[in-house]
């Protein structure tokens, strides 16, 4: 929402142009019958706000019926007319709708659909695009406005959070494979990579902070160390491929590597070809990412 921040940043400096409109009473008048001049900047934002709605459709809601029908275009054209009404000034949102509701059927099933239904509904709200109409009532409270906000930030942040949940244990695996990475990353600046440990950690010492309570530091460093070692899917596969457990050594695993190879060699079986040369790759494919794990515990014992 605001483009991260953003686009809130940047209402302290339009507040000036926000108070000259706002004491511009005589000229609103003209807002009923004149047409807003047409802006390249909006047009853009439209076009990357629709297209951004409708990615964050694709990844968290393409499993609903009628997605590429109904839901897809739904999230689009809601970006569009989030941007068309900036400020003074909106457009027609059924007829947003209807462009994106049309254009939606022709890129059935393709990952690429919200930019064309994005550009679709752009062009439909820059044509029909008109002045609001002026306030006839006091604006709204401080409350009514915030209840406005959260329901626009639950419907956005719904979809996300269904997502993440939904996707629990995908979602745990790669944050600690990201987290991992970036520490066996910084292998050659432990300074930096105990800054980050602290970082990590920060949450859990507010909390101890506010509520005088915790279990002792050292666990949970245990924890997190526990967390970022954790298996990913395909570390997990390279495992059972090699017969070998998550305890096992470099050692253990080369061993087990060497005696596979002897087994499952094209060369060893002219008889079983196909099979044994699948075998052998995924053989291959799993000791190299098993290796590569072990890459980063042994920088860290040179050192």
């Amino acid at each position: 929402m605001g483009g991260f921040g953003v686009g809130w940043a940047r209402e302290f400096f339009r507040l000036p142009a926000y108070v000259n409109q706002a004491n511009q009473e005589a000229s609103r008048k003209k807002y009923r019958t004149a047409r807003p001049p047409v802006n390249l900047i909006r047009f853009a934002g439209q076009v990357c706000v629709g297209i951004y709605f409708g990615v964050v459709a694709l990844v968290c809601l393409n499993s609903l019926s009628f997605f590429y029908l109904l839901v897809l275009p739904l999230c689009v054209g809601a970006g569009v007319h989030l941007v068309a009404s900036v400020g003074t000034e909106t457009s027609d949102l059924q007829k947003i709708l209807t462009a994106c509701v049309v254009t939606s059927p022709i890129f059935y099933g393709s990952r690429f659909s919200p930019l064309p239904i994005s550009l679709a509904a752009s062009v439909t709200a820059v044509k029909h695009r008109r002045f609001k109409e002026p306030r006839s009532s006091p604006p709204r409270q401080l409350g009514p406005r915030l209840y406005l906000l959260g329901l626009g930030w639950l419907a956005f942040s719904a979809p996300l959070g269904y997502f993440v949940f939904h996707n629990t244990t995908a979602t745990i695996f790669y944050l600690s494979d990201c987290m991992s990475a970036v520490l066996d990353a910084l292998w050659f600046f432990p300074w930096l990579q105990g800054l980050l440990e602290y970082l990590l950690l920060l949450p859990y010492r507010i909390l101890c902070a506010l509520t005088g309570a915790g279990y002792p530091e050292e666990s949970w460093k245990k924890v997190l160390e526990i967390l970022l070692r954790e298996y990913s899917q395909k570390e997990k596969e390279a495992l059972e491929v090699l017969s070998v457990s998550e305890e096992a050594s470099l050692e253990e695993i080369t061993h087990s590597y060497r005696e596979l190879v002897k087994v499952w060699h094209p060369d060893h079986n002219p008889n079983q070809m196909t099979e044994s040369q699948q075998m052998f790759m995924r053989i291959q494919d799993a000791y190299e990412t098993l290796l590569q794990r072990h890459k980063g515990p042994q920088r860290h014992k040179s050192l």
